[in-house]
């Protein structure tokens, strides 16, 4: 191929990553409620998985198109190379978030949320890391590299079904107040956690009823109007400051 059809066969690589993003993001909101935060999760791994495989065997096949197939699975998986039971930007963060702050109790929420950051930060310096010449940046290596982000989702796969499912999923998508007393149960310890139970079960009445709203309702509300607008500013600069070069 010509130098300018390999520009564009590299910048579709590269950008389809992001589409694939896109129908994560699109569809996390639904799998959350239909299937439940943590089962999720576990079906996120398939297109990570499936991810992995592609790009891994890209060379021996002599297909670049695996590979960028593979990226568009990665995206909607969110299976950036992050070594720790956490993915970007995609279906599992937004899961992720939800399960993690729903399963965390009140006083230590924010402190366990922020983890996803962490975690994200961790996984981009290892993947930068391992993408050196000196590791797995070179020629006979690289679809080792490629296939790397199956590592998370075989260690997801393994021990989030010892985990419970989250207590407000179970509550109010749900309606299994026993399962989610038990679940908190595993969560947090015996004790008295009644005032944590009435809060969600408070929550529950309230919105009691209500659909759960699309994305076009999101920009029709103008009661989040600001925030939004406050949000769409900061990520939109947030791409502009060179974060991702340090």
């Amino acid at each position: 191929p010509t130098e300018d059809m390999l520009t564009l066969m590299w910048s579709f690589i590269v950008s389809i990553y992001s589409i694939g993003g896109l129908l994560g993001s699109l569809s996390a909101g639904y799998m959350s409620v239909r299937f439940g935060r943590k089962k999720a999760m576990l079906f996120a791994n398939i297109p990570a998985l499936l991810s992995a495989t592609l790009m891994g065997l890209s060379r021996l096949c002599g297909s670049f198109e695996m590979i960028i197939i593979g990226r568009l699975f990665s995206g909607v998986c969110g299976g950036k190379l992050v070594f720790l039971p956490m993915v970007l930007n995609s279906l599992v963060l937004n899961i992720h978030l939800m399960y993690a702050g729903e399963c965390a109790p009140w006083q230590l929420r924010g402190l366990i949320t922020i983890t996803a950051s962490t975690a994200i930060a961790v996984g981009k310096f290892v993947g930068f890391a391992l993408g050196l010449r000196e590791l797995l940046g070179v020629d006979a290596l690289w679809p080792i590299l490629m296939a790397t982000n199956a590592l998370p989702a075989l260690v997801q796969l393994l021990t989030l079904p010892f985990f419970p499912d989250s207590p407000r999923y179970l509550l109010i998508d749900k309606k299994d107040k026993e399962g989610c007393i038990k679940a908190v149960k595993q969560l947090w310890g015996e004790g008295d956690h009644k005032a944590e139970i009435d809060d969600m079960m408070a929550e529950q009445e309230a919105i009691h009823g209500e659909k759960a709203k699309s994305v076009c309702d999101l920009f029709r509300d103008r009661a989040v109007r600001w925030q939004l607008i406050t949000l769409f500013l900061v990520s939109s600069c947030m791409q502009l400051i060179g974060v991702n070069v340090v």
